[in-house]
């Protein structure tokens, strides 16, 4: 895994607004506090969220790519992007993964956060069909195509997009976690980054304590998988992969 001091550039790719911020604000919040730049790639547009029935449809993506901006000031991001995907029908395309690439050649990250590409039997909710999307077509994005000049050649041709190696992807909501982030001292950040998705989470009962209980868990897991962490930890998930 690399150090701290060898990442100076993340890349977060995930499906939706507010992915993110249910699966690692904490996290990210921790990386910014450790100087690392972190940018995020939001694959489609959120138009199928929202919990209200009396907004009008056609005004929810621009109302959730509202909130995903102010959700990432909230833990001190400030470079969001949007794909445009619809979402409910993202696919694992030519066309996705080009575009994911073109984001890897500009933000050139040392890192990537991206959502499992497996289906997680015991957390069925975190396997969506456009997250599971999403997380396949980053990781070909990151293996092979990123690195390769010869992969959607019209990104070096047209737009100077040189090539470029992520060295390390740490997978969310993966059935198989290999490593716990202990991220109690950012979980007001953490709290007010989901808070922002007024019109995803206006509507949870308790939602913060939701929230606490699942992370006490995973530190949980995490003591029992040998990490020192004190009793009252909050921590978030995840598959390590190196990808350099």
């Amino acid at each position: 895994m690399l150090e701290p001091s060898e990442v100076a550039r993340a890349l977060v790719v995930t499906a939706h607004p507010d992915d993110v911020d249910f699966g690692a604000a904490g996290t990210i919040a921790t990386w910014v506090s450790q100087g690392i730049e972190v940018s995020y790639c939001i694959c489609t547009d959120g138009g199928a969220g929202g919990a209200d029935p009396d907004v009008p449809r056609q005004d929810i993506p621009g109302i959730r790519r509202a909130e995903q901006i102010a959700a990432a000031a909230a833990v001190g991001v400030s470079d969001v992007r949007f794909l445009g995907y619809l979402d409910g029908e993202l696919v694992v395309s030519h066309e996705l993964r080009r575009d994911i690439v073109r984001v890897i050649r500009q933000v050139r990250p040392d890192r990537m956060l991206i959502q499992s590409p497996e289906r997680n039997w015991d957390r069925i909710g975190a396997s969506h069909p456009d997250h599971l999307a999403a997380g396949e077509a980053a990781i070909q994005a990151v293996y092979p195509d990123a690195r390769n000049p010869f992969a959607h050649t019209s990104l070096l041709q047209d737009e100077g997009l040189e090539p470029w190696t992520v060295r390390e992807a740490w997978l969310m909501a993966d059935g198989r976690p290999n490593h716990w982030m202990d991220v109690s001292e950012h979980m007001d950040a953490k709290l007010a980054a989901l808070q922002a998705h007024h019109s995803q989470t206006a509507h949870m009962d308790d939602m913060p304590g939701m929230i606490t209980g699942w992370m006490k868990l995973g530190a949980d897991t995490a003591r029992s998988n040998g990490y020192p962490f004190g009793e009252d930890a909050l921590a978030e998930a995840f598959r390590v992969v190196s990808t350099g």
